[in-house]
């Protein structure tokens, strides 16, 4: 069983994952989540109104910043040479909720999922840390690989499960 983990050696220990023989190919990862609010805090959000300042923009640096961080927190990633990250925000109305995704790329020898999935966490949790005067029950949820290309294990997308339905 401890074969099928790439993260633990022979005695079943942590270990980095040897990537110096992987051929470099494009990597690109794309992760979603949202944090569930009130209607108030919602308000409060598309219209600016929060005393710490713009929740979407804070947001968008903390998700960037964590992504080309990601090697710092998560201790078996690898440190990577990032080509790009893009972070997008929807505000859903009808739940109501601020929907997050985010894109990694990079051209290397090992993939960029962590990345993505770093940049959504950190994302969310600037906008619980920005919006928490107001309500301190927000919920963050849905984190989660939407697709991923490039590497050996090849291309993966999971349809259908972003993320706009009631809680």
């Amino acid at each position: 069983m401890m074969a099928d983990f790439t993260h633990f050696n022979d005695d079943g220990r942590a270990r980095m994952v040897d990537v110096g023989s992987k051929s470099e190919t494009e990597r690109i990862a794309v992760a979603a989540g949202r944090v569930l609010v009130n209607r108030e805090t919602f308000d409060l959000i598309e219209n600016g109104g929060l005393k710490k300042g713009d929740v979407l923009a804070a947001a968008q640096i903390a998700g960037i910043m964590a992504a080309k961080k990601t090697s710092d927190i998560i201790p078996m990633c690898h440190p990577l040479m990032l080509n790009g990250v893009d972070i997008k925000f929807k505000l859903n109305r009808e739940i109501p909720a601020v929907e997050i995704k985010a894109q990694v790329k990079c051209r290397g020898v090992t993939g960029v999922e962590m990345e993505a999935l770093t940049a959504v966490s950190a994302a969310a949790l600037t906008v619980y840390d920005m919006c928490k005067a107001v309500q301190k029950d927000m919920i963050i949820d849905r984190i989660c690989l939407l697709s991923k290309t490039g590497g050996k294990s090849g291309d993966i997308r999971q349809e259908g499960i972003w993320i706009t339905e009631q809680r």
